[in-house]
């Protein structure tokens, strides 16, 4: 058994007074990434955060809004996000306390200050990302714009339909009109008349209940009629409106099943990761953020990325023309009907049939017919030939609604399928007129990419997507913990996100910064 002047002794004695007392910067190793974050943040410019406030009247000084948004980011660095929790760490962990001096923030204080500064915020990540653009840690040329599903602030199980919420109304109403007539019977009995001035605690409640319903009432026949423009039956399949957060939408969770969701976008620099925009829709599909984001980014940094990397979700022809128009390279997966070089389509003379033995090798669509591909468009005569040789004469326009714009088809038919050997392979059974091939005004530009994409530069890197857009949301989701937002409405959880992703590069430039002074002390040492 081990004597008692065997174990280490206490390096302070709790009650005995210490000659020479430490200081407060002794508690925290020189080293400590803490101290990076309160000089990047010491750098930066605290004048639009600084404008929200008042004159200053009576009471205590308030707390300088540099230190509320320090605590908040080096909070999200260490995964901390609940106000409370930051709360506690100001008050029992030592980098906390070192940041902030000693500063005691209570919960409500920055839960406050996290939704009021919104502007300044949007500010605070744009210098952050000039500084990183300064240093060449932003380079612009290739970036990727990605989308994910977060969770709302609302289970899944709270979410009504339209007939649930016109249910609900009318219980309420009659248990309005019911509280009513005994308040009224109250006053006549009490002074003789039933007309009180302002309607008791208890029916005031009700009234806010029921413009409340009539509001998520509203949104869910909005959304309904939104599905039967795109051909979905809502009273067989209706829509559903959250009722904690009206703001979110149920959507598919990508770990399965459908919950109340918003999804968050973010578009990241290729070079070092650092996210150069970011915003939140409540739409299933985040394409139409693509070319805003595009924008923002040029309004952040003044200049515009060169190349825009993304997914198939978002590579439609309306897109694909605003990122030329806008003279940058476009990289997604298309769907061309132009023949590539190794489809026996792909021939010098299309009025010429392709070969007997090549027939087999023609592409097929998912129905197993002849695809697009295997048809040659003319534009000289305006008409498309099929694998046969024999033209296809345009016959008619029909428009169709894509992503919220009306778009013109013009669709072209062949007159020769009757006792064509590629009948059976070209036609459906239900097709008793002839092949048809649709074009629309973004085939050219869809061909562009799809050309670009099939060289061996645009493949080496477009294999870069996936590391630059995921990993962004892996750290966000995996470090800083933000798998479902703790603020409600669509303004706030766009603002809670864009906290996220300002302390998601404030971190990733303290890194970088610490890696350049240390190549730099090595380089020195070395010299």
């Amino acid at each position: 058994m081990a004597t008692e002047g065997y174990w280490a002794e206490a390096p302070l004695d709790r009650q005995r007074v210490p000659l020479f007392a430490r200081t407060l910067d002794a508690t925290i190793a020189e080293d400590d990434c803490v101290r990076l974050f309160d000089e990047v943040l010491g750098a930066v410019d605290w004048s639009p955060w600084e404008a929200e406030f008042g004159a200053r009247g009576r009471g205590q000084p308030p707390i300088h809004p540099r230190h509320l948004a320090a605590a908040i980011l080096y909070g999200l660095y260490r995964g901390i996000r609940s106000s409370r929790k930051l709360e506690e760490a100001c008050v029992y962990r030592l980098d906390f306390i070192w940041l902030l001096e000693g500063r005691r923030l209570d919960h409500s204080t920055l839960a406050k200050f996290r939704t009021r500064f919104r502007e300044p915020l949007k500010d605070l990540f744009r210098q952050l990302g000039r500084i990183a653009l300064t240093v060449g840690l932003v380079r612009l040329g290739e970036v990727a714009f990605d989308g994910t599903r977060v969770k709302a602030s609302n289970s899944r199980f709270q979410t009504r339909t339209a007939k649930t919420l016109e249910a609900k109304l009318q219980a309420l109403d009659a248990l309005y009109e019911h509280l009513l007539a005994e308040s009224e019977l109250q006053d006549i009995e009490q002074v003789g008349s039933g007309s009180p001035t302002r309607l008791p605690e208890e029916l005031a409640a009700l009234e806010q209940r029921r413009e409340k319903l009539l509001d998520a009432l509203d949104q869910v026949h909005a959304a309904d009629e939104a599905r039967r423009q795109q051909g979905v039956n809502p009273e067989k399949n209706p829509a559903q409106i959250p009722t904690t957060d009206p703001d979110a939408r149920v959507m598919p969770n990508k770990e399965g099943g459908y919950a109340p969701n918003y999804t968050p976008v973010a578009t990241t620099d290729g070079h070092r990761g650092f996210i150069v925009d970011c915003e939140v829709t409540a739409e299933v599909n985040e394409g139409p953020q693509a070319v805003a984001s595009v924008d923002r980014i040029e309004e952040t940094f003044g200049q515009k990325p060169e190349r825009v990397l993304t997914d198939t979700g978002n590579n439609s022809g309306q897109i694909q023309a605003a990122m030329e128009g806008r003279g940058i390279e476009f990289y997604a997966p298309v769907e061309c009907g132009v023949p590539q070089s190794g489809n026996p389509a792909y021939r010098e003379d299309p009025t010429q049939a392709v070969t007997p033995e090549q027939q087999s090798e023609l592409p097929r669509n998912d129905r197993g017919q002849l695809d697009k591909s295997c048809f040659v468009y003319d534009a000289a005569h305006d008409q498309y030939y099929c694998p046969q040789g024999h033209a296809m004469p345009f016959e008619k326009t029909k428009s169709d609604e894509r992503g919220g714009e009306r778009v013109t088809k013009r669709i072209y038919r062949c007159q020769h399928c009757v006792g064509c050997p590629l009948a059976q392979a070209c036609l459906s059974q239900k097709n008793q007129h002839g092949r048809t091939v649709t074009r629309d005004e973004y085939e050219e530009v869809r061909a562009r990419t799809a050309s670009r994409m099939a060289t061996e530069a645009g493949r080496k890197l477009y294999n870069q997507r996936p590391h630059i857009a995921e990993t962004t949301f892996g750290l966000l989701k995996r470090v800083m913990g933000l798998r479902q937002f703790l603020l409600r409405g669509l303004e706030k959880v766009k603002t809670e996100w864009r906290w996220a992703c300002t302390g998601f590069n404030l971190a990733k430039l303290v890194r970088e910064i610490a890696r350049l002074r240390a190549e730099l002390t090595q380089l020195a040492t070395e010299g």
